[in-house]
């Protein structure tokens, strides 16, 4: 009878198995390596093209004239000095057009923060006829471009004679209807529960708003008032056409003035932009731990 084979026991100083693990554990921590590599060299090669030009602004206004044309172009100034911001203020008055432009910004921030909070509060928790046509129909006015409202605007705004007033330019801000959305979207995810015991406590409707829903909604607020300061603070075209008075002029309308009067001052206009940059750079980073939450609890409350 014929003895079946049976399998040899591998050799003793085999380790053809450990050693395929090892080279396959090497390889995957390798491509790890050149994945991460990858990806911070993307992120670094985006923060450069996002930092360079503005360094190169904070940098040329500190250049003495005609520097920053200078070919090969400079990255850095070979004397600092501060003349054309010192020009700025002096011989052009441009603390007259920062001012304007913080009291228009302020003044839009503070109200639309208001009014939108207000109809947020009312689309998220009142119950009314027509409440969810009428938020649809909001909605639906989103994809209409502004620019197909200014001649209607300012025909009606001329009508109340809010031409070259700040007014003219304040009111079309007071309210958005993306920050009627961005509010309601946030108090949807506040329970009801909470109103209705404020409401057995014997709070009234505005007593809730402002003593309730308004703390709850400050990280959103901030998120809110950051963008609407960004918005009215940069906003160019509709201050140009209904402010006629040169006194009236918010910093981006006599910036662009300026730039059609000295346009080949490029260190005068770089020291411009810094200035025109700097306040929102500012209140970006006083108010960023809000500004994120509010981005970060919004997207988990969406």
């Amino acid at each position: 009878m014929r003895e079946s084979r049976q399998p040899s026991p591998p050799l003793r100083g085999d380790h053809s198995a450990p050693a395929t693990s090892s080279r396959f554990l090497m390889i995957y921590q390798a491509g790890r390596f050149f994945s991460a590599l990858l990806l911070y060299s993307a992120l670094l090669f985006g923060l450069a093209l996002t930092l360079l030009p503005l360094l190169w602004m904070v940098a040329a206004s500190l250049m003495p004239s005609g520097e920053a044309n200078s070919y090969p172009p400079r990255l850095w100034p070979s004397t600092i000095t501060f003349e054309h911001y010192t020009a700025l203020f002096t011989r052009l008055d441009l603390a007259h057009y920062l001012f304007n432009s913080t009291l228009l910004a302020s003044a839009v921030t503070l109200i639309a923060l208001f009014i939108n909070s207000l109809a947020g509060y009312a689309f998220a928790k009142f119950r009314f006829r027509f409440r969810d046509r009428l938020f649809r129909s909001l909605l639906a006015a989103m994809v209409i471009p502004a620019q197909v409202a200014m001649l209607p605007l300012f025909l009606l705004l001329k009508q109340f004679g809010l031409i070259n007033t700040y007014w003219g330019v304040i009111i079309p801000g007071m309210a958005s209807i993306f920050g009627i959305f961005l509010i309601r979207q946030y108090l949807l995810a506040i329970p009801d529960s909470l109103l209705d015991a404020a409401r057995m406590d014997g709070a009234g409707e505005f007593r809730i708003y402002w003593s309730l829903i308004l703390p709850l909604c400050r990280p959103i607020l901030v998120t809110l008032a950051i963008f609407t300061f960004l918005g009215a603070w940069n906003d160019f075209m509709w201050p140009l056409i209904v402010l006629t008075d040169s006194a009236h002029y918010t910093l981006p309308v006599a910036l662009a003035n300026l730039l059609g009067e000295h346009v080949q001052d490029t260190e005068l206009m770089m020291a411009s932009s810094v200035l025109t940059v700097l306040p929102v750079m500012l209140l970006f980073v006083i108010m960023q731990k809000y500004y994120i939450a509010g981005i970060m609890l919004g997207g988990m409350k969406g």
